[in-house]
């Protein structure tokens, strides 16, 4: 008995090592790399000499954070904004659905079924739909609106500041929406319906139900969809890059962007490097975050 346990313990060992080998070379040694970047002062100018490359300790993190107009600054504002706002209305439109589609109607397989088509479109051409659906010119936003008289001339949703980070949001809502309906459909699931039974015989009314039952039994599904939404959409990039590029005048600037911004326009290498750092830290504590609260769950 003992030596099949041993046996199974480094077949699964065995079974662990390729998965292992992947994470240390596509995952571990360029996040290594990439922090070692953010200590140097590699840019455009020095990237082919590496004489000219030096160790710069803190500076590049001092420069990106100094200054009261920080971009860096400003894209944190911004990336909060922007992930509080899709997360809030995520959840309580998936929430919603979830509930709705938990009950058994004709056609409710269908109408679930229609409402992952936001999940499984490629970002970049949600991106370029809404960013279509925004225009000033053709646009449907602004026709609805000019038929219905709600607006007299059409409105530059991309190119103002306020409107146009509501435009990403609203756009990274809809995509978020299914990811957070089927994982509380998947909680629901679970909720014995012999509790729904006694409630309703003690005379507990559907608002009592949903506060006193179904919402402290689905507990971990919300706490998982709150967590993983977080770090989903506090990294997005295409998204916003597509619609807006962190425009207009940084307005819609978010960390993911700034950091391709840095790279890949400016070439400022070591300062891009130092963004990602900045982005992959804030996300390794909610990740930190999330496991802890995934194992007090199943501790429960």
């Amino acid at each position: 008995m003992k030596r099949k346990y041993i046996s199974e313990k480094y077949l699964g060992i065995a079974f662990s090592i390729p998965a292992l080998v992947y994470m240390i070379v596509f995952i571990g040694l360029p996040t290594f790399q990439n922090f070692i970047l953010s200590f140097k002062n590699i840019d455009v100018y020095t990237f082919a000499d590496k004489t000219q490359q030096s160790f710069v300790g803190f500076k590049n993190y001092i420069d990106l954070f100094s200054g009261g107009n920080s971009i860096l600054q400003l894209s944190m504002v911004n990336t909060l904004t922007f992930t509080v706002f899709s997360i809030l209305f995520q959840f309580i439109i998936g929430f919603a659905l979830a509930l709705l589609f938990n009950r058994h109607f004709t056609g409710s397989a269908f109408f679930r079924g229609a409402t992952m088509i936001s999940w499984v479109l490629p970002v970049t051409v949600v991106g370029l739909l809404f960013k279509f659906m925004f225009q000033v010119k053709g646009g449907i936003i602004n026709q609805f609106l000019l038929t219905i008289g709600f607006i007299q001339e059409p409105v530059e949703w991309l190119l103002q500041a306020k409107s146009a980070m509501a435009a990403i949001i609203t756009a990274n809502i809809w995509i978020g929406i299914p990811f957070n309906m089927m994982l509380i459909t998947t909680g629901l699931t679970t909720i014995p319906e012999e509790i729904y039974e006694s409630a309703k015989l003690d005379g507990a009314g559907k608002v009592v139900t949903l506060f006193r039952i179904t919402i402290p039994m689905i507990k971990p599904a919300i706490m998982s969809v709150l967590t993983l939404g977080f770090i989903y959409t506090f990294k997005v990039f295409d998204l916003a890059w597509v619609m807006t590029k962190g425009g207009p005048v940084n307005a819609t600037e978010l960390m993911s962007t700034f950091a391709y911004r840095l790279s890949f326009e400016e070439f400022q290498f070591s300062k891009a490097a130092t963004a990602a750092n900045v982005l992959f830290m804030i996300l390794f504590v909610v990740g930190i975050f999330y496991i802890k609260t995934i194992d007090e769950s199943e501790e429960m």
